[in-house]
This record gives structure tokens, sequence and C-alpha cells, in this order.
């Protein structure tokens, strides 16, 4: 059994690497056969069809994605913002949300840099296909319900639309340190100086999203 499963992995970390290097067309199971270096039909003997393929992807994302949030204390249903339980909404323990998010987001942004990008021609592919779109909706949603639970336990008015706000403005951050915006001028990923300054900018972000409206 534990092989069965390993050879799923194997098999999806293929998957995504393809989707990272030629998009969401470049996946078929024989490319993930030649990619993963196994004989030729065993992808199709583990993922029977392409929608299978890439329900085992998205999923595989997913799980990687809450490995990385567990190993740095921030395990949770969404795979952009935990409720962490154990850091009290203060301002101590926004800055240290901070500073484990931003490590997070630059772990996905230097080494996990593949899944990110597959992650987001996922993303783009749904808005032209309904069923990826169901597929990651979980995956969507449990990141908002999550960032929306922290922020009601600050007292945020509203934290529902504030909540999908911040995991928009995440996502926002998120690409546009993957595609090279500005790239000029932003710290190359993997580096402190890059997790620096993605710690300033999401301190800054919860600290609005938490400060009360009328006193902005």
């Amino acid at each position: 059994m534990t092989e069965h499963r390993d050879r799923r992995a194997v098999l999806a970390d293929a998957a995504i690497e393809l989707v990272a290097a030629r998009g969401i067309r470049g996946l078929t199971h024989r490319a993930v056969d030649a990619q993963a270096e196994m004989p030729p039909g065993t992808t199709s003997a583990y993922y029977r069809t392409w929608k299978a393929l890439l329900t085992g992807l998205v999923r595989r994302l997913a799980d990687l994605d809450r490995a990385d949030l567990e190993r740095r204390a921030l395990a949770a249903e969404g795979p952009l913002l935990g409720e962490p339980q154990n850091i009290p909404v203060t301002a101590d323990g926004v800055n240290r949300l901070a500073e484990a998010t931003a490590a997070v987001i630059d772990h996905w942004l230097s080494a996990g840099r593949t899944r990110t990008l597959a992650r987001h021609v996922c993303a783009l592919e749904s808005a032209h296909d309904p069923e990826l779109r169901e597929l990651l909706a979980p995956h969507n949603d449990a990141a908002r319900a999550s960032a929306s639970a922290f922020l009601a336990r600050a007292g945020v008015r509203d934290a529902d639309r504030r909540g999908r706000d911040y995991v928009a403005c995440i996502n926002g951050l998120i690409l546009d340190r993957l595609v090279g915006v500005g790239a000029s001028i932003a710290p190359i990923p993997g580096t402190q100086e890059s997790r620096d300054e993605l710690h300033q900018s999401i301190r800054s972000l919860l600290e609005a999203m938490i400060r009360p409206e009328g006193s902005r």
C-alpha cells in the first residue's frame, strides 16, 4: 500500500513539473511517464483519465502546501494563512504570524517555485474550465475561511470580506514576485533580504486589516 501511495506521489510530482514548464496542455499520461522516468502506461494505471491525473496534481499541491505550513507552525486548512490558535492576536502575535507567513511565501518563490508556477497555471486555466475551478474551490475557500477566522478573533468587523481581501493581496504579492514584476528592485527569493521585505509587507497588511475602519 505504501509503495502504491509513493508511486502516485512520484507521478503527481512529475505532473507538477510538466505543468510548470509547459502549461496545462503539456499534461498527458505519456509525458508524465517520461518525466517520472517510468515505463509507458504507468501513469494511466494509477490515474485512468486526464481528469483523474489533474485531480491528483491539485491534491498533491494542496498536501505539499499544507506540509510547508505545518513545518512553520502555520498548520491550517488553507494554503495561504492558517489560524494558529497558539499565536495571540497582539502586536507581537501579528509580527510572529507575518514572519512565519513570509518564510512560507519566500520558500514558495525559491525552492518551491515550480510548484507555485503550477498552482498559478491551474488557477488561470480554471477561468475557462468550470471543472478545474470546482477542483480548486476547496483549496481556495479554505484559505479565505482561515484568514477570516483569524481576523474575527482579532475583533474585525466584516471579517469575511476582509479575509477575502487579505488572501487576494497575498496571492497578488506572490504572483508579482513569481513573474518578476519589478525584478530589478525586488530582493532575490531565498535570501534573508527577501524574507525581511515580505515580512514587512505582510505585517503592514495584517495591521491594516485589523485596524478599525474609522481609524484609517
